[in-house]
């Protein structure tokens, strides 16, 4: 508790008397979002007391505040991931620190391989729900000041959100699919028996993070949009050269960041 509020003093000294609507956690590659920002701040995490620092490839590492969709947001250019090393309560750290400032909703993107056979690299998913490989950052003694004991996962990924992103999508001829998202814990890709386990297990699309900030915002009961852009595609069988490689997960995320920016910034200024 001494870390959120630590941290969320230094951030509302930074923003003086504004305080975001909306905030906003970027993927890899997604942080071109973040250079629609109006009247922007930037916050190095380096800076912010007792914050983690990124070190993943395609995350800058800092928070940027500003105008988007004529509302005001907070945005994470670049997450925190438990494969990093970091603690699953220093992982969420920056999403409670985002609740802790105030916001009423929370957008979350990643970039995501595809498991769902349909999907193609490029795509914007719609998360209509998720399954979790990795731990739960609620795990521990609960702390009745950031929610329930026991919060409800009914329903992880808002409804009306969910419906406002397909009319602002309509409305601007951007093209969605919907889908599950599974997180596993990375950093390694996965295997090929690991795609043909999760896709029978009825996820359409995998990564290495959002799980956890997403359970953090429901312990807080703040509503929750998410967004994966698949940078790879699922296989039957694959040839004996293929790799997945990170550059090449950075770049397509990178060609889907346009899309995406359009889309959260038509809802959020709709909410």
């Amino acid at each position: 508790m001494d870390s959120i509020s630590q941290a969320a003093s230094f951030v509302r000294s930074v923003l003086k008397e504004r305080r975001p609507i909306v905030g906003i956690v970027l993927g890899s590659g997604l942080g071109k979002l973040s250079e629609s920002i109006g009247d922007r701040v930037e916050i190095p995490y380096k800076y912010i007391p007792g914050f983690p620092v990124s070190t993943a490839i395609g995350h800058k590492g800092a928070f940027v505040a500003g105008t988007l969709g004529g509302k005001y947001v907070l945005a994470m250019q670049g997450r925190i991931h438990s494969y990093e090393g970091y603690p699953m309560e220093m992982v969420v750290l920056p999403a409670r620190v985002m609740a802790a400032l105030g916001i009423r909703y929370f957008f979350v993107s990643n970039a995501a391989g595809g498991v769902n056979y349909d999907f193609r690299i490029g795509d914007l998913v719609i998360l209509r729900d998720h399954i979790s490989m990795i731990p739960n950052p609620l795990i521990g003694p609960n702390r009745d000041e950031l929610g329930p004991r026991f919060p409800d996962m009914t329903r992880p990924y808002d409804p009306a959100l969910i419906a406002l992103a397909k009319k602002v999508a309509e409305a601007k001829g951007i093209s969605l699919r919907e889908g599950v998202y599974l997180a596993d814990t990375g950093p390694c890709y996965e295997t090929p028996a690991e795609y043909s386990f999760y896709r029978t297990v009825g996820a359409d699309a995998v990564g290495m993070s959002t799980v956890p900030e997403v359970i953090a915002m429901r312990h807080a009961g703040i509503p929750v949009f998410g967004m994966s852009v698949i940078t790879n595609e699922a296989h039957d069988d694959y040839a004996e050269d293929f790799e997945n490689n990170g550059d090449e997960v950075i770049a397509a995320a990178d060609l889907a960041a346009d899309r995406m920016t359009a889309l959260f910034a038509g809802m959020i200024e709709a909410l």
